[in-house]
C-alpha cells in the first residue's frame, strides 16, 4: 500500500502562522475533503503537498513511483499549445503513445490522403498495441467527452476561462496519479457532470484531498475531513455530515474546558496582582500557568461570530418585469422573447448550461447590457446589490477597514439597532487585528468574502447574485444562506451548487441554451430528479417501441397468448427486473476494477451480451403486452 506521511509542518504567511506542527497520513483510497475559512492556509497545503510550494518545517514522505496530480484554482497553460498537447502532457509510454494516438488521427482527418500522414497513424496504432494503451485511451476520452472537451486541435487561448479550468481537470484525472489534488474542481461544471464527477471519485482507486464549497459533494465523495483553524489541522472520520456532528461535539467541549479555564485565570490573576513576595523557584510553575491560561480565554474571544444581518430598504409592489426581450451575441441566441415577472420576496435561481447566457441575464438587469429589443423595467423603489464573479470596484491599494467605510460608517440591522463596520466585519469572520491589513494581501477567498459584505452593506432590496458560492468557504456561505432567509427583498442567483440552491430558492429558470427555457417550482434536488427521471423513462420507451421481430409468421388474427406464452408471460418482468440489476452491479464492478485491463473487458462483454438480452425482453413484453386479457 502507497502511503504518504506528513510530520510537524510550519507555514508562514507574512506574521499569520498558516500551518502549525501539523502532522498527517494518507492512505489510498482517502477521500479527503479539506475545509476551512478562507485565508487559513487550505490552497497553501495543496501547493505544499504538489512540491509547488514549501514549508518552512516539517517533512513530507512518499515512495519514489508516488505521483502526485494538482488542480489548482487558477489553472494556468501556455496558450501557444494546443488542447491535444495539454491533456497528455504526461511523459509516461502510455500517454506519449496516445498523445501520438490522438495527433495522428486529427492530422488524418484534415489531411487523410497524405501517405506520410497515413504511416505516422500506422506507426501511432503499433504503439497502442505495444504499450497496452487501448483502455487507457478510452478512459481518456470518456473524461474529455464528459467534460465537454471535444476540440484537441484548438489552440488553449481560444478557450474561456471555465473551458481552461475543466481542460486542468480532465489533465489530471488522465494521469490517474496516486494522489488527486484538487482545488475547487466543481467550479465551471454544471450539475450533470459534477453528479459524473462525484461517480468517478467515489470509485477512484488512488487517494483524493478536495477543496471545495459543495456541501452535496463533500458529503457524497469523502470518508475524512480535515480542518484548518489558526494553523492546526483537526481530523474527523466520515463524510461532510458526520464531520458536522464530530465538530458540534468537539466545541461543546472547548466550551466546557474554555468555562473551566476562564475560572482557574480569574484566580490566578487574583493572585498576580496579589504581589505575593515569596515568588521564587517554587512559583514559576504558577506564573507560567497563569500566562498558558491567559492565552486560551483571550484566544478564544479572538474568533469571528457567525451572525450577520443588515436591514433593507422598503421595496415597493413593482421589482423587475422584463417583456418580449431579445438578446443575441456572436450567433448565440440568449433570449427568444423572454418574458419574467419578479416580485417582492422572490427566490429564483438560474442554472443550466455554461455559456448558455444566465450571467448576460443578470447584466441585463442590472442595466449593464441592453436589449437587441424588449423592455426592462424596474420598480422605482428597486436597490439593486450585484454581486459579481469579478470583484467589482474592490481597491486592492486600500486597507480592509477604509474601503468599508468609505461605503458606510455604519449599519442599520434589521432590528433598527445600528452597528460600526468595525463590529460588522467582525461578524464576517474578520477579526479586529487584521482590519488594518491591505486588501492585495488577502487569500482569493478572503477577497471574495469582502466583496460580498461591500455589497450587503449598501442595503440593497434587490440582491442579484452571480454564482456566489465560487471560492467561498462553507462558513461564509453558511453566513449568507442564513442572511438569505431573513431577507426583505428579492433574491436571483446564478449557481450550479446545488446545495445553496435547496437551501435559498424556490422557484428555477433552466438555460437550456438558444433561449430555450424551463421554469421549475421546487428545489434544485426535486429538479435533478425529475430530469433523471424522464431520462430514464425515455430510453425504455425508445427500446420498446422499435419493431420487434418474433417468429410468429402471421398475427393478423391472433387474439390471445398461447400455453407457453402465458408460462414466459407469467415470469418475463421478473426477469428484466433481475437484469436490470444485474447491469447495474456490471456497472459498478467496472468502476472498481477500472485498472485491471483483463477483468475489465471480461465484463465489458458480460455487460453487452446483458443488455442485449435485456433488449430482447422488454421487445417480447411488448408483443405479449397486446394479447394479455
Amino acid at each position: 500500500m502507497k502511503l504518504l506521511r506528513a510530520d510537524n509542518l510550519d507555514k508562514n504567511y507574512g506574521t499569520k502562522q498558516l500551518l502549525n506542527d501539523v502532522s498527517f497520513l494518507i492512505k489510498e483510497k482517502d477521500r479527503i475533503g479539506l475545509i476551512g475559512i478562507n485565508g487559513t492556509g487550505k490552497s497553501t497545503l495543496m501547493k505544499i503537498l504538489s512540491g509547488k510550494d514549501h514549508s518552512e518545517k516539517g517533512s513530507i514522505d512518499y515512495p519514489n513511483d508516488y505521483k502526485i496530480g494538482y488542480l489548482s484554482q487558477d489553472t494556468v497553460f501556455s496558450e501557444d499549445i494546443s488542447v491535444l498537447d495539454a491533456v497528455f502532457e504526461d511523459d509516461t509510454p502510455v500517454m506519449k503513445a496516445i498523445h501520438a494516438y490522438e495527433k495522428a488521427l486529427v492530422d488524418l482527418a484534415q489531411d487523410g490522403e497524405n501517405p506520410a500522414v497515413q504511416k505516422a497513424y500506422e506507426k501511432a496504432e503499433e504503439a497502442m498495441n505495444k504499450e497496452d494503451a487501448w483502455l487507457a485511451e478510452t478512459s481518456a476520452k470518456t473524461i474529455l467527452n464528459k467534460l465537454g472537451i471535444l476540440f484537441l486541435d484548438k489552440k488553449v487561448s481560444e478557450l474561456s476561462g471555465g473551458q481552461q479550468k475543466r481542460l486542468g481537470l480532465a489533465q489530471v484525472l488522465i494521469q490517474s496519479p496516486d494522489l488527486l489534488l484538487l482545488d475547487e474542481p466543481t467550479n465551471h461544471l454544471d450539475y450533470q457532470t459534477i453528479q459524473w464527477l462525484e461517480d468517478y471519485l467515489t470509485h477512484y482507486q488512488g487517494a483524493l484531498i478536495v477543496i471545495t464549497h459543495d456541501r452535496y459533494f463533500l458529503d457524497r465523495v469523502t470518508n475524512r475531513i480535515f480542518e484548518l483553524s489558526d494553523g492546526k489541522l483537526y481530523e474527523y472520520i466520515g463524510n461532510y455530515q458526520s464531520y458536522l456532528l464530530q465538530r458540534a461535539e468537539r466545541e461543546e467541549n472547548e466550551k466546557k474546558s474554555l468555562h473551566k479555564n476562564k475560572q482557574l485565570f480569574k484566580q490566578e490573576l487574583a493572585w498576580m496582582r496579589a504581589g505575593v513576595k515569596a515568588r521564587g523557584t517554587k512559583q514559576q510553575a504558577r506564573i507560567n500557568r497563569f500566562h498558558d491560561l491567559k492565552d486560551k480565554v483571550i484566544g478564544s474571544s479572538d474568533k469571528g461570530s457567525l451572525e450577520f444581518s443588515a436591514g433593507t430598504k422598503r421595496l415597493g409592489k413593482k421589482v423587475i418585469e422584463i417583456e418580449h426581450a431579445n438578446y443575441t451575441i456572436n450567433q448565440n441566441i440568449i433570449l427568444k422573447d423572454f418574458e419574467l415577472l419578479v416580485q417582492a420576496n422572490e427566490r429564483l435561481g438560474i442554472t443550466g448550461a455554461n455559456g448558455s447566457g444566465k450571467s448576460t441575464l443578470l447584466n441585463i438587469i442590472a442595466g449593464r447590457i441592453p436589449l437587441d429589443s424588449g423592455v426592462v423595467e424596474l420598480g422605482e423603489t428597486v436597490n439593486i446589490g450585484y454581486y459579481t464573479q469579478t470583484n467589482d470596484n474592490l481597491d486592492e491599494s486600500k486597507r480592509i477597514i477604509s474601503f468599508l467605510q468609505e461605503i458606510a460608517e455604519e449599519v442599520k440591522q434589521q432590528d433598527g439597532s445600528v452597528i460600526s463596520v468595525t463590529e460588522m466585519l467582525e461578524r464576517f469572520l474578520f477579526p479586529r487585528q487584521v482590519h488594518g491589513t491591505l486588501i492585495s494581501k488577502l487569500s482569493g477567498g478572503e477577497k471574495r468574502r469582502l466583496y460580498l459584505l461591500s455589497i450587503l452593506i449598501q442595503q440593497p432590496n434587490v440582491l442579484l447574485l452571480d454564482e456566489p458560492t465560487n471560492d467561498l468557504d462553507v462558513e461564509t456561505l453558511t453566513i449568507l444562506e442564513d442572511y438569505l432567509a431573513d431577507f426583505q427583498g428579492a433574491v436571483i442567483a446564478v449557481s450550479h451548487d446545488r446545495y445553496f440552491l435547496d437551501k435559498t430558492m424556490d422557484k428555477l429558470l433552466i438555460f437550456n441554451g438558444q433561449g430555450n427555457m424551463t421554469t421549475f417550482f421546487g428545489s434544485m434536488s426535486d429538479y435533478v430528479e425529475r430530469v433523471d427521471q424522464n431520462a430514464s423513462n425515455e430510453k425504455v420507451k425508445s427500446v420498446r417501441n422499435k419493431k420487434i421481430d418474433t417468429p410468429i409468421a402471421d398475427d393478423s388474427e391472433k387474439k390471445k397468448l398461447t400455453y407457453k406464452e402465458k408460462i414466459e408471460w407469467e415470469t418475463i418482468e421478473e426477469d428484466i427486473a433481475t437484469l436490470e440489476e444485474t447491469i447495474e452491479t456490471l456497472n459498478t464492478q467496472m468502476l472498481d476494477n477500472s485498472s485491471d485491463a483483463v477483468k475489465l473487458q471480461e465484463l465489458q462483454a458480460t455487460l453487452t451480451a446483458t443488455e442485449q438480452t435485456l433488449e430482447e425482453k422488454l421487445e417480447r413484453w411488448e408483443y405479449l403486452s397486446e394479447f394479455v386479457d
